[in-house]
């Protein structure tokens, strides 16, 4: 597995942890994670806000209250093509996206795979399905292949779907198993950054009780298979686990 960078979303305190610094504009990491099985395959876990973002960040959110709490950041680096190509790869080349969830900064580039197959659980994709929260045009699409799956699924080698919801209906985090480095879990948006689970707060997903047991639940399930629990979007994170072209065997 590798961690490709995404750009950043520069977010207020409202939307990360409601109630603390809510003014506060603080850029977060997006991210995805591009994972090679043993049989060659090429499984791609989440896929950042649009590329054509960059030069536009207005894009999704431009003139509307979003836009004060939410403001995308990317450099042309930060396209999931040219990271992709940085490891040698194009969109043609990935064989299964993986979504965490069908938001915009998790799903924004699902319009470049129409050859791969695209997991997400059946209850978020029928909930994200025409929903103003869920900018369709990425990734609701005529020629995009979705596999819906329903509760927790071993749907590779080696990588489980475990259904956290809470933030969002049908939320999924991802589990792998890797050879040496062990087990990983991609949280996604079950927990933002780490100072929700230092304050405790839940807030800003929609369903915040499911939130919290979903969170406690990842951090159980991360102590007693000593594994790695990447938060969807902690920049300390970034310095703690290196991105590409590091690699986690």
């Amino acid at each position: 597995m590798t961690i490709l960078p995404l750009g950043d979303c520069i977010c207020a305190g409202a939307v990360l942890t409601p109630g603390h610094d809510d003014a506060e504009m603080t850029p977060v990491p997006v991210s995805g994670y591009l994972v090679t099985l043993d049989d060659g395959r090429r499984v791609l876990v989440d896929t950042g806000m649009s590329r054509d973002h960059i030069g536009n960040p207005g894009l999704t959110f431009g003139g509307s209250p979003a836009a004060e709490i939410i403001t995308p950041a990317m450099e042309p680096a930060d396209d999931l093509v040219s990271r992709l190509a940085e490891a040698g790869l194009t969109p043609a080349d990935v064989n299964v996206v993986i979504n965490t969830h069908l938001h915009f900064d998790h799903a924004g580039n699902n319009f470049l795979f129409p050859g791969a197959t695209i997991v997400v659980q059946r209850e978020q994709y029928e909930f994200a399905d025409g929903h103003p929260s869920f900018p369709n045009q990425y990734w609701n699409l005529p020629e995009l292949h979705y596999e819906l799956v329903d509760g927790r699924a071993e749907v590779l080698p080696g990588v489980e779907v475990l259904p956290t919801p809470g933030h969002v209906p049908g939320h999924q985090s991802v589990v792998l198993t890797l050879p040496e480095t062990g087990t990983v879990i991609l949280s996604g948006d079950a927990v933002h950054v780490a100072a929700s689970y230092d304050l405790d707060n839940w807030d800003g997903h929609m369903d915040p009780a499911a939130a919290r047991v979903s969170a406690h639940m990842l951090r159980r399930l991360a102590a007693d298979r000593q594994a790695v629990l990447l938060l969807g979007h902690e920049p300390a994170q970034v310095a703690e686990y290196p991105r590409f072209p590091h690699v986690y065997r």
